[in-house]
């Protein structure tokens, strides 16, 4: 298969899947009825043409009938005159009228037949279009019916194109919710942890946390000093062999001091 056939039998076939996409079957229904109502009304003018036309040419053959009477008078009133010469004109005319009055008799024949049978194909159309119009209706509340039962079934089970596009915005709003709580609930966790201090208080309470610190430092180095000495005192005791073991440790240190001092005296 060539390029050009290859493009031309895809693009003939998205259009297709496109114009079946677009297509309301009631639209075309009702499309279809306008156009048989538009036929029927051509047959009826049909119709109307052709009884004018068979009328026309009644009236005519009327008028030809008449001067033929007529003539036929004036022959005869000739003829009682002794004018014979005007009498055969009158008769001559007559003829000539008979032959016309034929033919136009003939044609009212013909248009009379053809009346008849436009009458009778526009009866059976406008019985065709009324059927036609009955069973249009008929479908289009049937495919009414269908596709809002359809819809329904749609939207109660969520499968429907819109109620899909709703149960995904549901979807990225809770998932930006439950992000924003994570994200709240960490910040949360970092502020009480101390390791993200409040921007806010980060200079005006500099100098308060640098004491804070220092007086909670002073405290734990005293604290372990007494703990120190508490756990110093018994292994003092139980050497009782020096003195210097025995005194506080502060005091241990002052006399060395003092020999170190006399030494150096």
């Amino acid at each position: 298969m060539s390029l050009m056939k290859r493009i031309s039998l895809i693009f003939r076939s998205k259009a297709n899947k496109a114009l079946d996409r677009a297509e309301d079957p009631r639209e075309t229904l009702d499309y279809s009825y306008q156009r048989q109502l538009e036929l029927l009304s051509k047959v009826r003018r049909g119709v109307a043409d052709v009884a004018t036309s068979r009328k026309r040419v009644e009236l005519q053959v009327n008028q030809l009938e008449q001067q033929a009477a007529k003539l036929q008078g004036q022959a005869e009133k000739a003829i009682a005159a002794g004018r014979e010469d005007l009498a055969r004109e009158a008769l001559t005319r007559k003829s000539g009228l008979a032959s016309q009055i034929t033919s136009l008799k003939e044609q009212q024949a013909t248009l009379q037949g053809e009346e008849e049978k436009l009458v009778l194909a526009q009866q059976r159309l406008q019985a065709k279009v009324e059927a036609f119009r009955t069973r249009k209706e008929t479908i289009k509340a049937t495919y009414t019916a269908a596709e809002a039962q359809t819809r329904i079934g749609e939207a109660m089970s969520g499968i429907g194109e819109e109620m899909g596009d709703v149960g995904l915005a549901i979807q990225r709003a809770e998932d930006k919710t439950a992000q924003m709580q994570a994200r709240g609930q960490a910040i949360d966790e970092l502020i009480a942890s101390g390791a993200l201090d409040d921007a806010s208080s980060l200079n005006a309470g500099d100098d308060i946390s640098r004491e804070l610190d220092a007086l909670s430092s002073g405290s734990d180095v005293e604290a372990e000093l007494a703990r120190l000495k508490a756990s110093a005192q018994p292994q003092a005791i139980e050497a009782g062999d020096g003195d210097i073991l025995a005194q506080p440790q502060g005091e241990s240190v002052r006399v060395e001091g003092e020999s170190s001092e006399g030494g150096r005296a």
